[in-house]
């Protein structure tokens, strides 16, 4: 086995050894900063739809209230809005999901499941908790979901939710008199919940991990490469050159020219080593040819 083949064998068994713990602290690294961009990106349209509310019930609804006495428009409730923006959006981002779970609802749409009464539940006893992030086994697999209390801040959504009697009539006719009332002033009636399967930030991981692999594959065969030119050049080439004089001097051809190496290293030693012992050799049999 030649010097080059043993040195390339050497080499990749050293980057292969080396590339296992770092391909897993890269997978490890990227699966968590793709879990933060995924929370990041659902906290962004969370405020968005929060935005939408605001501006349905302080814009939107006071235009449309008038009419609400003979036809209830649903564009008129700031859920309704904000969950129709976000369907919008998800033309663009149909991996994102978006619900505002609530305990005792109007629209029977937005009546929460088991798992998001519960989320609905924390908020409910604990004032301070303002965000939860977490994961959870849904129909279609494994979901990371981010939610934000639903909290009645604005005297103004008692309207349609304190009782029946209160509510616009159109509301009552719509939905019923049963759902959707007993609200009070700063408490908490649901949660705004943005879901995304984890198979999202598995596969923004998997595509960033396989390109940073690719680079580092690309980045050695590289070097790789450069090191065999250069280890042509600097080692083989003057090794193979002392070796061709040996083997000419031990068949008696003592005229092979001298190996001449400038480099200055430690071949160049060996090879004004094997320089000396040659003109060595041909003055002692020249000595031995005089006598």
């Amino acid at each position: 086995m030649s010097l080059s083949v043993k040195f390339n064998l050497i080499l990749v068994a050293v980057f292969a050894v080396a590339l296992v713990p770092a391909a897993l602290l890269s997978n490890h690294l990227l699966q968590t900063n793709a879990r933060t961009q995924i929370v990041q990106n659902a906290r962004i349209m969370m405020e968005t739809a929060l935005a939408t509310r605001g501006y349905t019930n302080k814009q939107i609804k006071p235009l449309l209230a008038p009419r609400l006495k003979d036809e209830f428009l649903p564009q008129s409730v700031p859920a309704y809005s904000a969950t129709e923006i976000f369907n919008y959006l998800r033309e663009t981002h149909p991996e994102y999901t978006y619900k505002e779970a609530t305990l005792n609802p109007t629209n029977p749409r937005d009546r929460t499941v088991d798992w998001e009464a519960d989320v609905v539940n924390a908020f409910r006893t604990d004032d301070a908790l303002k965000e939860i992030v977490g994961e959870r086994e849904g129909p279609l697999g494994r979901s990371l979901y981010l939610a934000h209390p639903i909290r009645i801040t604005d005297a103004g959504c008692l309207s349609c939710h304190t009782t029946a009697a209160v509510a616009p009539a159109s509301l009552v006719r719509a939905y019923g008199s049963d759902n959707g009332y007993g609200w009070k002033l700063n408490e908490v009636v649901g949660a705004q919940i943005v879901s995304v399967p984890t198979a999202v930030p598995v596969a923004m991981a998997g595509t960033a991990l396989r390109t940073l692999l690719a680079s580092l594959v690309g980045v050695f065969a590289f070097i790789l490469l450069s090191l065999n030119l250069l280890l042509g050049l600097v080692v083989i080439r003057p090794i193979r050159k002392l070796s061709a004089m040996a083997d000419a001097v031990s068949t008696g051809n003592l005229d092979v020219a001298e190996v001449k190496v400038g480099s200055g290293d430690e071949v160049a030693v060996l090879a004004g080593s094997f320089n000396r012992m040659r003109i060595s050799l041909v003055k002692a049999l020249r000595m031995l040819e005089a006598e």
